[in-house]
């Protein structure tokens, strides 16, 4: 029986397009200070967790925040993962929230509801995404059997593994949203993916 790998998610620090209101998806933006700010915070707080590598979306705000943190932990560089790219929004990419409610206020709601469920034009389903995000995980913990491992990714990635782990339906709606920094623990496998409590760590 493979031995687990315990994988700590942690969402990237904040960009000015977090606080614009502007979906990023696989658009590429960088932190603003503030992300940077609290990615070093997060080295302070992941001192003493023991982590041996960091795994990264190849995107600049979470790959920016991986590189603070391996630096700040003395780990090698981040090992970049596409599987952990954020969901592909499609045509509404770049858009402010404020200008999509006029433009779209039924997709707009949907939206601001995280619903997985979505559509989005010439952006990536809910099964397509989730199966990526899933694949990425259990890939991470073949090729890191046993260890403990920090992910550094996006608010829509945590939400599907948030679903998976609580033996939640792909479609659920969690009527919440991960906050830059916040993180989720898991156990993984090459074949499966599990909640990992605060005492089982």
């Amino acid at each position: 029986m493979d031995k687990a790998t315990e994988v700590c998610v942690v969402r990237h620090g904040e960009t000015d397009w977090n606080t614009a209101g502007i979906l990023q998806g696989w658009l590429d933006v960088e932190l603003n200070e503030r992300g940077r700010a609290q990615s070093r915070e997060l080295v302070a707080a992941f001192a003493a967790d023991g982590f041996s590598l960091v795994y990264t979306s190849p995107l600049s705000r979470s790959l920016e925040t991986a590189e603070i943190i391996a630096e700040g932990l003395r780990l090698a560089p981040p090992r970049c993962h596409d599987g952990l790219k954020e969901r592909n929004f499609g045509v509404i990419q770049g858009i402010p929230k404020a200008e999509l409610a006029e433009l779209n206020p039924a997709l707009m709601e949907h939206i601001l509801k995280r619903n997985p469920d979505t559509s989005f034009e010439q952006g990536e389903t809910m099964d397509d995404f989730a199966s990526r995000v899933l694949d990425a995980v259990m890939d991470i913990a073949a090729q890191s059997p046993g260890q403990r491992i920090l992910v550094v990714t996006h608010g829509w990635v945590m939400d599907v593994l948030a679903r998976h782990a609580a033996g939640l339906p792909r479609n659920a709606i969690l009527h919440r949203k991960p906050k830059n920094g916040e993180c989720l623990w898991l156990a993984a496998t090459p074949q499966s993916v599990l909640a990992l409590t605060k005492a089982q760590r």
